[in-house]
């Protein structure tokens, strides 16, 4: 089986003219075998001539064409026609003349050029055939004229069907081919918005509170300790998410999962956002997606914390059921801690006072979307994962001014 395909690999990779030439040595050889000779098409009542060096002369000219029927059509066309006539005039009836309808047939495949000329040089040479073969004694009627050109226009069409066919699954493919790229570039960045965001945005807010933290050296020390680990985990995140793009990458990759959120929320914490998690069930053996998009809601949604709500307490609550995950992400209004400088507040040494700090010990910061702010790409996102996997996706403010993310994924979807 394995030399047979590789016999069939070396086939397709030979030229078109090598892959047509059997065809054309085929029908030159069956036109002259003893059994075969005066068997062909018959137009009139011409007696057959022996076979002569002549006859095979004209079923080399009616058959050998057809080895370039793919890489030159016209010519090949033209020259099968022109046996053929010679065929009949010299009333050799060879098998050959079957050539002429599969060159016609060829022709409309892959005539590319000047379609409508040669359909009219190839009628007006059949009309001019037919009214020599009737000057020579042919008596057809009108009406097999008529169908003669009926069948060899039949050929024609055939091979334009065959041409349209190929170049609407060509088109197809190209759409396929585009719709597929466009997929893969809003998954890549998809994912690295996943990635990138989150340690960037948890180190920016711990680099801005340790600018604070200058008289306090452990606490500033802790503070930078925890920016490095940040910078290391987003390199670690980017170089797993190189190896799933990677084609070639043989190892196998692993994907964030529910076991993974206790060290997210642990990392949101340091930033100095106070997280609650809590996690009720156990995850199915099934639910590999489901726990990935899971994972990227509660990513997200304390990404937007952190951003726009620094401070403030946030609740992760997700409910692993036998069909679903469920994930809810509050957070409570923005912080009431003083405002950064550079945000309108008073800094640590400034007149009216000293600044409040959040959790941890790291200053509050209220309403930072002046220097995080984001383009709306990562809710969207969920939507589309959520949705994905058949699930619902809802995000918006709550009545006390806080804010509430919250996601249903069905586990029977999640391949």
């Amino acid at each position: 089986m394995l030399d047979l395909r590789r016999a069939k690999d070396l086939w397709q990779r030979c030229d078109v003219t090598v892959r047509d030439l059997p065809l054309a040595l085929l029908l030159t050889v069956l036109s002259l075998l003893p059994g075969f000779q005066g068997h062909g098409t018959q137009i009139g009542e011409f007696p057959s001539r022996p076979y002569d060096l002549v006859a095979v002369a004209v079923i080399a000219l009616e058959a050998m064409p057809l080895a370039v029927r793919r890489r030159w059509p016209g010519w090949s066309v033209a020259l099968v026609a022109l046996g053929f006539a010679l065929d009949q005039f010299l009333a050799c009836h060879a098998l050959a003349g079957i050539a002429l309808p599969i060159a016609l047939v060829s022709a409309g495949a892959h005539v590319r050029h000047r379609r409508p000329l040669t359909i009219v040089l190839l009628s007006v040479a059949y009309v001019v055939f037919m009214a020599a073969l009737q000057w020579l004694g042919a008596n057809e009627t009108p009406l097999d004229i008529a169908l003669l050109y009926l069948a060899l226009a039949l050929s024609w069409a055939i091979g334009a069907w065959l041409r349209s066919t190929r170049a609407a699954e060509a088109e197809r493919r190209r759409h396929v081919a585009e719709a597929t790229r466009v997929a893969e570039r809003t998954r890549i960045a998809r994912e690295l918005h996943d990635v990138v965001t989150h340690h960037v945005t948890a180190m920016v807010v711990q680099a801005e509170a340790a600018r604070y933290l200058t008289a306090v050296p452990d606490r500033l020390d802790t503070t930078l300790t925890a920016v490095t680990d940040t910078g290391r985990r987003a390199i670690a995140d980017l170089r797993n998410l190189l190896d799933l793009l990677n084609p070639d990458h043989d190892a196998e990759v692993r994907t964030p999962s529910a076991a993974d959120l206790p060290a997210l929320a642990e990392q949101t914490r340091r930033a100095g956002q106070p997280v609650e998690l809590i996690q009720e069930g156990e995850p199915s053996r099934s639910s590999g997606a489901a726990e990935f998009v899971a994972y990227r809601v509660v990513q997200e949604a304390l990404t937007n914390a952190l951003k726009y709500a620094h401070g403030s307490r946030t609740v992760v609550r997700v409910r692993y059921g036998e069909k679903e995950i469920s994930v809810a992400v509050s957070t409570d209004g923005p912080s009431t801690a003083a405002a950064s400088p550079g945000e309108g507040g008073p800094g640590p040494s400034g007149s009216s006072g000293g600044s409040e700090h959040g959790p941890a010990g790291l200053p509050g910061r209220r309403g930072s979307s002046g220097s995080l702010g984001g383009s709306g790409r990562g809710l969207a996102g969920l939507r589309e994962r959520v949705g994905a996997l058949g699930g619902e996706f809802s995000a918006g403010p709550q009545e006390d001014g806080g804010f509430l993310v919250r996601a249903r994924i069905p586990l029977e979807n999640a391949p």
